[in-house]
């Protein structure tokens, strides 16, 4: 069966990206705990792409839609004042790129 082997690549993949993301959230939180302020709103959209990621991979890719926008909202914001997060936010929208998303 040929179909087999790329299908196992492909999940593969999957696992490989899921694990990026998760520890890509790992690295912007211990950057964001370095004593850097942030307003509420960047917060609350911080902790909603949190949970988006773990919705996301607890579903297999499935449940994917607000995840890429809340990204790149945070990208935006950091993109000023917090240069190490934005550096960070942007590999994990690579990374969602990469996973099709």
């Amino acid at each position: 069966m040929p179909f087999t082997n790329a299908q196992k690549r492909v999940a593969r993949s999957n696992e490989l990206n899921q694990d990026k993301l998760r520890s890509l959230l790992a690295q912007l939180q211990k950057e964001l705990d370095n004593g850097v302020t942030l307003d509420n709103e960047t917060i609350a959209l911080l902790k909603k792409l949190d949970r988006n990621v773990d919705a996301m991979i607890e579903s297999a890719g499935n449940d994917n839609a607000p995840v890429m926008d809340d990204a790149i909202a945070l990208e935006a914001r950091f993109a000023v004042d917090h240069p190490v997060a934005e550096r960070v936010i942007r590999e994990l929208i690579d990374t969602l790129g990469k996973m099709g998303i």
